[in-house]
């Protein structure tokens, strides 16, 4: 080799060891020198690990490694030229010592790689240092040192670990991460609202007591103000009682805009779901209705925002007693004062000392509450077979259709006497019922790790449900609530007779600046995951928790091979969807395919998508088509309003999805010949009947309470005869639709030659 050559590879190299050498963890190759850093870093993470304030471990699982291309080094062949090829056999030996050498480990761990990480980063740089081509200048002269027994094996740590750091880049930015995702005073967030004095109200009481009421009147009176409420159908409903009292008033709901100015121009009061709060605008008066859902494990923290951040003059909660002491104490942290008004229910409501036990019991106003679709079809068919009418309510109606039903149910002109519903009669609905009838005390609930289950109702349910019995605007100044079942009864007693559990935290959620400071620092994470690594990563005190948010990862997931960048694909998975609606689900992925393409999605091509115009439902599948496109069109109406230019014909969408209501509400109306159309396997009361329970054991829970074991289906009438053929029981079959005429004579005819040769025999 020339000299001209040496100098220039040696100048090179010397360039290259200095870049190196600063990005490096450790910048010399000196194995005393990697000792002499092991031991300080040892007295450091000791110092550290003494302060009670450490944060805790990151949950590294959800590390996730950036795939590395085994690519030559820019540095060619430089590494061999100055010293020699490396034998591929001696180098496995030399980085499989390195990785058997607990100091080293010992080592990593203190720079974040814990035993987990350490494997995979080793597993990856064993890869890149056998599989490349050449490999960078310095790492090949260490490597070739230490084959020769010149260098020492701890001298591979700083290349290492600089390689471990490409693979993990959160190894390099923790700190930064930490601090973006610490949420331990989110009273913070907001200084528009820390620059003024607010005055907060609490409401206190239990439903029907008037609490709202009082609230709204404050609100109505104020020059300016919003209302804040769980459900579309309460901010409808206040939006038109405050128009109708002569207070200008707005509505906005994720789906829906609507200015009574002719011009656009906001008015000075506003009534909202409460995601679409403004925590920005001025208002003299804020209401923030239903306050106890701060703890919910989905949206609680739509009530923590709006509490700490809206901008009101005068603040009124209304709420569940149960949550004066958390509201008093969160606001302590503001420095916020809590004036408390109480109120007692406007009417009584008694617990019955017997259950239903039969449909044929069944009087006008009567109210039965069930906790899935299967029994509400089963309850609404063995009703009608009885020649009674029922209307129908439960969660995933549209809007539109749930007040039809209401309406239907509450006029004292129509035929229909008798309601069937889910828990979504809780909220938002003004009806005339007279007795409340639970069907069942069980209902499937999503815990804090995100996992369907079934529960017992707790004491705030019952309550919320059973206070819709003798409403003081009906025409029922008493409410009754009882049991389909008699076993059930005394449980339902059970659970009325305690107060509601104190609320003891507030839900949290990451913003989308939290997500996209994170996303700077590790950019190639999927969505899913930066929201994981955030959650695993933040900090909360004692009086929050971070909601669940499975819903958005499960979208994040699904859009991930979709390119779109981080703010559109954060916004897309806050979409309210029902993820449990496979043509939903798909209708989202479409969406954000043709988003992606930057085609607009106009009202031809979701035309074409729903294939409308669409018929009125033949059978149950039918009707549960059509509330998925319903949501499908509401999908639409949420994303045009946060891409306007993308989702242009929302005039025509609002149109067909009106249409669609009223074919909706049509087939709720025949509900019961759908389900006769449907399958009997689905929906026939034989199978409700096999269903029901026999001999059930109670069980106490945690707290004691003696809690039983349900059947989650819908269970048959009891209190029947069910021996012989006679008329009562055979008239029931009939009326239910599980015997013809033409088979009950045949059974009849069967049953009396059974009877006479019966009899013969006994002659004989």
């Amino acid at each position: 080799m020339s000299v001209n050559r040496c100098v220039s590879l040696f100048s090179r190299l010397q360039r290259h060891i200095s870049s190196q050498a600063a990005r490096s963890p450790v910048s010399t190759r000196s194995g005393s020198s990697v000792r002499q850093h092991q031991a300080a870093v040892v007295v450091c993470s000791r110092g550290v690990s003494s302060n009670s304030s450490s944060p805790k471990p990151p949950d590294t699982s959800l590390f996730v490694p950036v795939s590395l291309k085994a690519e030559s080094s820019a540095d060619g062949s430089v590494g061999a030229e100055l010293t020699q090829p490396l034998d591929k056999n001696e180098l496995l030996k030399v980085v499989n010592r390195f990785y058997k050498r607990k100091e080293m480990q010992k080592l990593a761990a203190d720079h974040g790689l814990d035993a987990r990480l350490f494997h995979q980063a080793f597993i990856s740089f064993r890869k890149q240092v056998l599989e490349m081509t050449s490999l960078p200048a310095d790492l090949h002269i260490v490597l070739s040192d230490i084959c020769c027994g010149a260098g020492h094996i701890d001298d591979i740590y700083p290349y290492f670990m600089r390689h471990a750091k490409q693979i993990f880049p959160m190894l390099d930015c923790m700190d930064d991460l930490r601090k973006i995702s610490d949420l331990r005073v989110p009273a913070n967030w907001y200084p528009e609202a820390r620059a003024i004095q607010r005055k907060v109200v609490f409401h206190a009481g239990p439903t029907n007591s008037g609490k709202t009421y009082h609230a709204i009147q404050r609100y109505l009176a104020a020059k300016s103000g919003v209302y804040c409420g769980p459900l579309k159908l309460l901010a409808h409903e206040i939006f038109e009682k405050s128009n109708s009292a002569g207070v200008p008033c707005d509505l906005v709901t994720g789906e829906e805009r609507t200015f009574v100015d002719v011009d656009g121009r906001a008015s000075g009061h506003v009534a909202c779901t409460i995601e679409m709060c403004s925590v920005t605008t001025p208002y003299e008066v804020a209401v923030i209705d239903e306050i106890q859902m701060i703890r919910d494990l989905s949206r609680g923290w739509a009530w923590t925002r709006a509490l700490l951040g809206l901008c009101a003059e005068e603040i009124h909660v209304c709420g569940e007693p149960a949550a004066i002491d958390f509201i008093k104490e969160l606001m302590y942290t503001t420095g916020e004062e809590v004036e408390v008004h109480t109120y007692q229910r406007l009417t009584p409501f008694a617990i019955l000392d017997h259950a239903l036990e039969s449909l044929d019991n069944l009087r006008p106003g009567d109210c039965i509450v069930c906790f899935s679709k299967n029994d509400i079809y089963s309850i609404s068919r063995q009703i009608e077979a009885r020649g009674l009418e029922c209307a129908v309510i439960y969660g995933s109606l549209p809007p539109g259709t749930k007040l039809s039903q209401a309406k239907k149910f509450n006029d004292p002109d129509d035929p229909c006497k008798i309601l069937v519903a889910t828990d979504a009669i809780g909220m938002g609905l003004n009806l005339s019922i007279k007795r409340i009838i639970f069907n069942t005390l069980v209902k499937p609930n999503v815990n804090e790790k995100g996992e369907k289950q079934m529960e017992t109702i707790s004491t705030s349910q019952a309550l919320q449900i059973a206070g819709r019995a003798g409403r003081f605007s009906s025409k029922f100044k008493e409410g009754e609530v009882t049991t389909m079942h008699r076993d059930d009864l005394p449980v339902l007693k059970e659970i009325l007779s305690h107060s509601v559990d104190p609320i003891e935290t507030a839900g949290l959620h990451p913003t989308a600046e939290q997500i996209e400071m994170f996303a700077y620092h590790l950019p190639d994470a999927t969505l899913s995951n930066l929201v994981d690594i955030f959650v695993s990563l933040s900090q909360v005190d004692g009086m929050y928790f971070v909601c669940n948010i499975d819903d958005f990862k499960f979208l994040a997931d699904m859009i991930q091979h979709i390119p779109l960048n981080l703010r559109s694909r954060y916004v897309f998975c806050t979409a309210p969807i029902n993820k449990k609606q496979p043509f939903v689900c798909t209708s989202f992925l479409k969406f954000a395919r043709q988003f992606s393409r930057d085609e607009p999605l106009t009202f031809d091509w979701v035309c074409r998508h729903i294939s409308w115009p669409l018929p009125p439902p033949k059978n149950i599948k039918d009707l549960v088509h059509l509330e998925a496109v319903h949501d499908v069109l509401d999908l639409y109406l949420w994303l045009s309003y946060r891409f306007m230019d993308m989702f242009p014909d929302t005039a025509f969408i609002r149109q067909i999805q009106q249409e669609l209501d009223d074919i909706i509400q049509q087939g709720v109306r025949n509900i019961t010949r759908l389900i006769r159309a449907t399958d009997t396997n689905v929906t026939d009361p034989l199978q409700t009947q096999q269903n029901s329970r026999s001999g059930h054991i109670g069980s106490a829970n945690n707290s004691g309470r003696t809690v039983s074991n349900y059947s989650t289906g819908g269970r048959g009438l009891r209190g029947q005869r069910s021996s012989g053929m006679d008329s009562s029981l055979a008239s029931r079959l009939v009326r239910d639709g599980l015997l013809t005429p033409d088979l009950l004579q045949q059974l009849q005819k069967e049953w009396s030659k059974e009877q006479g040769i019966s009899k013969s025999s006994k002659t004989q």
